[in-house]
């Protein structure tokens, strides 16, 4: 899972923010109590869903929420956060992605992993987490397939015959069981079908906005990149994709929820349907098609600089962190590479296209369109 759902306070009314909220510090405090505090890095917005489904599905008596202490992430305010089950099993699917994803960035020797130590420091920091979340798997959970990614990844990226669909079966087959667990832990096992459905629609979404995303970056650089590798091109991908959308609003009432109206419920029909639309929607402005058979000339305004060295890209890291850049800059200027690059952090909270959506009247507390045809 990949980071593509990140509301804004516009598009989510302040009580479903607030859950959101609760959510994401519940995965990131389950994350620091079962694997450390480094391990907080891991923390990642699309696994949360995994601990929204879990919550949305189980009791409302079932008292899965804590208080947690102050937090710089929070201006250092207090927060009732979720945790439970969910939140673990949440923790322990971002950790393992997040493995595999380090893993895959120390091999490439992309960023600031061209350099032998820090290519070596991430591939020991990958093999720890593997470890440490195959010992403590959440109850009853097989981390088989998110485990098997890394490997079933190298292997159909080696297959110059591999189709669109084969090369994002391992992300889709990964994230589709860690969201039909979540049917397990809220003792709702007649859930696990639709929710598998919906898991491999979004773990197959993720995998295909991220390689439209990073197309040009891959083009430009000569990196393997599955619209180019399979020949589907930018409008097969943005297609595919686009089923996938509708997969997961096709899906997700099939799933009962004991309270269809709570704040869990409501908060996985917003970020499953509405937020992977508007994902989606992102992807494709920012989607074009760079010239490939011309490179840049000195004076073009897109040629790319030559990377700073270790120390050098250090400093310019340090300068970000301290003048502030990091939080609220979008994009910034990688610091080892001196490329322009999209602010993951900035992102966390996407206000692009900011404005009143006519279906949050089905929240209940957001601007109400009269006569919406909006199917909440």
């Amino acid at each position: 899972m990949l980071g593509i759902v990140r509301p804004c306070r516009h598009h989510l009314s302040p009580a479903l923010h607030r859950r959101w909220a609760a959510h994401l510090c519940g995965t990131c405090l389950a994350l620091r109590d079962g694997h450390g505090q480094v391990a907080r890095t891991a923390t990642n917005v699309d696994a949360l869903l995994v601990s929204v489904l879990a919550t949305a599905q189980a009791p409302p008596d079932a008292g899965a929420d804590r208080r947690a202490g102050p937090c710089p992430a929070r201006g250092m305010r207090t927060l009732t956060v979720v945790s439970g089950d969910g939140a673990r099993l949440a923790a322990h699917a971002a950790l393992l992605l997040a493995a595999g994803h380090l893993a895959d960035h120390a091999d490439d020797r992309q960023g600031a992993f061209r350099h032998a130590p820090l290519a070596a420091a991430g591939r020991h920091v990958a093999t720890r987490w593997s470890e440490r979340a195959r010992a403590s798997a959440p109850r009853g959970f097989d981390p088989s397939a998110l485990l098997a990614v890394p490997a079933r990844q190298r292997a159909v990226e080696g297959d110059p015959g591999a189709t669109l669909e084969e090369v994002t079966a391992p992300t889709a087959d990964a994230v589709s069981a860690a969201f039909a667990h979540t049917a397990v832990l809220a003792g709702r096992p007649g859930n696990a079908s639709a929710l598998a459905t919906a898991g491999a629609a979004f773990g197959r979404l993720a995998h295909l906005l991220d390689a439209l995303d990073d197309l040009a970056d891959d083009r430009r650089h000569g990196r393997w990149n599955p619209v180019d590798a399979t020949r589907a091109g930018v409008g097969a991908t943005t297609a595919l994709a686009r089923h996938q959308v509708a997969t997961l609003a096709a899906t997700l009432p099939r799933v009962e929820l004991p309270d269809p109206a709570g704040l869990d419920a409501r908060l996985a029909h917003r970020l499953l349907v509405h937020e992977t639309d508007r994902a989606l929607a992102r992807t494709r402005a920012r989607t074009e098609q760079p010239p490939t058979d011309q490179p840049p000339q000195p004076g073009d305004p897109g040629r790319v600089r030559p990377p700073r060295g270790f120390f050098t890209g250090c400093a310019a890291a340090a300068g970000l962190c301290c003048t502030g850049q990091l939080c609220c800059a979008d994009p910034i200027t990688g610091p080892w590479s001196g490329r322009p690059r999209s602010n993951p952090c900035a992102n966390w909270c996407d206000c692009s296209s900011c404005s009143c959506d006519c279906c949050d009247c089905c929240s209940g507390d957001g601007c109400c369109c009269d006569g919406c045809g909006c199917d909440c």
